[in-house]
């Protein structure tokens, strides 16, 4: 088996010596996209920040390819190619998706020369933002501004990518339209996806292997099919 993407062992993480992360591990592998479910309040976004480094952990470790990073933080993971996609969206409401983009393109350290390649790549990959380019972002609907969330996650070209609740004020088809071809992307170009999600049926049928958590630990894994009983998900929540 490949060395894992990102690898988590025995983390413990919290806020103001509140302690949320109890021992968790985790590993992310290459060419897979891992869904990780479990109730409101079970610590996944907690997890998501700490993973991308924008938490400091209280205990454990974080790998990268196997390697402990020196600095684990958001611009060394980017440079390693991994991008995150926060939960909430967090694009600018007064800025047009261009503008966005151009800070994300910047964000990335993508030279000038390709800057306008990189962008008719992200266009190919969600060209329904073709349409609403120049708008600004705030006049947007849910699921337009999370594909300009993604499409800005994506102008890095990361080969692993971090998505937070990507499903949050979404109807299940708006989802399934808005994950279709990133996981047909993620297919084609053995991208590693960590999918957090609380619309648990729609995110099942777009991952490759399950975990669960529940109180800030994990508590179970599992194949998207071992899943399809309600009772086995209403027993593991």
């Amino acid at each position: 088996m490949s060395t894992p993407v990102i690898q988590a062992s025995n983390l413990q993480a919290g806020y103001a010596g509140k302690q949320v992360l109890f021992d968790v591990s985790l590993e992310l592998r290459a060419r897979e996209v891992l869904c990780l479910i479990g109730h409101n309040g079970a610590g996944k976004s907690t997890l998501m920040r700490t993973l991308f480094g924008l938490m400091k952990p209280m205990g454990g470790q974080i790998q990268v390819d196997g390697q402990r990073l020196a600095q684990h933080t958001p611009r060394t993971l980017a440079d390693l190619g991994i991008a995150m996609m926060p939960e909430g969206r967090g694009i600018f409401p007064s800025l047009t998706v261009q503008e966005i983009w151009s800070l994300g393109l910047g964000s990335a350290r993508v030279s000038p020369g390709e800057r306008s390649a990189r962008i008719d790549w992200v266009l190919t990959v969600l060209p329904p933002v073709k349409n609403f380019y120049t708008k600004r972002s705030g006049l947007l609907s849910g699921g337009q501004q999370q594909m300009v969330s993604i499409g800005r996650a994506l102008l890095g070209k990361p080969r692993c990518l971090i998505m937070d609740e990507p499903s949050i004020g979404l109807a299940p088809k708006l989802f399934q339209d808005l994950m279709s071809p990133i996981r047909q992307l993620q297919q084609l170009d053995g991208m590693s996806i960590l999918l957090v999600e609380q619309n648990v049926r729609e995110a099942l049928k777009v991952s490759d292997r399950v975990v669960v958590m529940k109180a800030g630990r994990m508590v179970h894994e599992a194949l998207p099919s071992d899943l399809a009983d309600n009772a086995r998900l209403m027993e593991l929540y």
